[in-house]
């Protein structure tokens, strides 16, 4: 493999942690050989060096090269390239790994992609495109079979990552007027690996804050799902998002919080209960993160005598309007905003089983767990000891036995549809899902009602009581004297 130019090793740090890499997953290792023994330069680059440099094992690997796309393309069989970046997406059984020919890029005028991308770049010109020094690394081979080589790093992000500090490549002015994402994704990367902002690279985000308002939802949406799903509380994020002025442009109405009083156990206010929330939720599902930093929407404006009286529902509607500005899949959108609409739930011991059955039916089954898991950390953000959490868990185990046993939706019942086009001799149409609606209610209320000739024989009697009521409004209507 060609060696690299004299002008990029002079940026090299010697004896670094990865002068000698341990074990490589096999399917990266196929690939950097592969390149190798095709005579074309090959490195490890980006998060998996910055990973690697901090002791972790890397999520993804990514791998760029002085081969052209075309030339990956033929090395590996059954590879995809569908960009004209350069980026060549090499599928194994065991994963892929990106690889992206060293590029040099020119103008961005849409704030987003470059205008234009020069292939046959050197590695020192292809990490100086990069957002933060952190991300600007590369490890180069120089004996792979013995996972030994060199750690270039011309821009010094091992040294930021060793001194904690979060710092642009290059001019942080220009690279945040290349791609106004980097403005969040400093706020991920900052939080994610506990670095600071060096002064200059915030005073750019702050003078750039307003462009954040020029991104598409959906680069907003994913980078805010990163967020949540990280290890580190998301209050940390939003915070600093906060501090920048990028939450007031990002999510003006979680912003709005800030000073709306709370009278919870734990000091702050209602943006301080919101961030706790989400932070007591699994990082492992960041779609239900985002419904706890949401459910509370609604208090922005519905504050009167000490109290939020329907906050639930604004809040449904507000976090609605958020999650469809942000374009998240439909799912997405209905997930967050029913768990919005029903977290304000009140349980009582008294309940009988036919209300814990309308409960559910009400919430969905699909959503009760979900439900549970954001009152309870409604309530730990609040403060709320577990004797207060309003007899949740009688709750849950009075909700397990119903769905264990009870049929809750109109797939459980003993008929459909069929059976009463059939039995009662009516045509397919709303009517029949009327009466499918009544016959669950009536069964949630009296599972004992669950089988079919009893379930015929009650829509059989409203279907007389129906047209009884509209022979009387007919002769009624017959009845009536013309007006003088």
């Amino acid at each position: 493999m060609a060696d690299l130019p004299l002008s990029d090793r002079s940026s090299d740090i010697e004896l670094t942690p990865l002068g000698r890499l341990g074990p490589l997953p096999e399917h990266v290792e196929r690939v950097l050989a592969t390149l190798e023994a095709a005579g074309q330069e090959a490195a490890l680059v980006g998060g998996s060096v910055r990973d690697l440099v901090l002791g972790h094992a890397p999520a993804d690997w990514d791998v760029a090269t002085a081969a052209l796309p075309e030339r990956v393309a033929d090395l590996f069989p059954g590879s995809t390239w569908q960009n004209r970046f350069g980026t060549v997406t090499v599928n194994d059984p065991a994963g892929t790994v990106e690889v992206t020919t060293y590029r040099a890029e020119g103008g961005y005028r849409d704030r987003r992609r470059p205008d234009e991308i020069e292939f046959g770049a050197s590695l020192k010109q292809d990490l100086l495109r990069r957002d933060f020094t952190i991300n600007a690394m590369a490890w180069v081979p120089t004996d792979l079979a013995a996972r030994r080589g060199r750690l270039v790093d011309p821009h010094g992000g091992a040294a930021d990552l060793a001194a904690g500090v979060l710092r642009a490549v290059g001019d942080p002015e220009a690279r945040f007027e290349e791609d106004a994402l980097r403005l969040v994704r400093a706020v991920r990367f900052a939080t994610r690996f506990d670095l600071r902002l060096d002064p200059s690279t915030e005073d750019a985000i702050r003078r750039h804050v307003g462009d954040a308002a020029q991104l598409s939802g959906e680069r907003i949406h994913d980078e805010l799902l990163r967020i949540l799903a990280g290890a580190a509380p998301p209050s940390r994020a939003l915070e600093l998002m906060e501090r920048l002025g990028l939450l007031a442009v990002l999510l003006p109405e979680l912003a709005g919080l800030r000073g709306v009083p709370q009278a919870k156990a734990l000091p702050g206010d209602a943006l301080d209960h919101s961030l706790r929330t989400a932070d007591a939720l699994s990082a492992a599902d960041p779609v239900l993160r985002m419904a706890g930093l949401l459910h509370d929407l609604g208090k922005a404006n519905t504050l009167e005598g000490g109290h939020f009286i329907g906050h639930e529902r604004d809040g449904a509607a507000l976090a609605e309007t958020v999650m469809r500005r942000l374009r998240s899949p439909r799912a997405e959108v209905t997930r967050v905003t029913r768990l919005v609409r029903q977290h304000m739930f009140d349980y009582r011991p008294t309940w009988t089983d036919a209300a814990v059955r309308r409960f559910v039916k009400r919430v969905g089954r699909d959503l009760v767990d979900d439900l549970f898991a954001l009152r309870q950390a409604d309530s730990a953000a609040s403060g709320a000891a577990e004797q207060e959490l309003g007899g949740l868990p009688d709750l849950r185990a009075r909700v397990a036995a119903v769905l264990a046993s009870d049929p809750l939706d109109a797939g459980q019942l003993a008929v459909d549809g069929h059976d009463l086009t059939d039995a009662l001799s009516i045509e397919p149409g709303p009517q029949v899902g009327q009466l499918l609606d009544r016959l669950l209610d009536a069964v949630i209320d009296d599972p004992s009602l669950n089988r079919r000739e009893r379930l015929l024989d009650l829509a059989r009697g409203w279907l007389a009581e129906l047209a009884s009521g509209d022979r009387t409004h007919r002769q009624a209507e017959g009845n009536q004297e013309a007006p003088s």
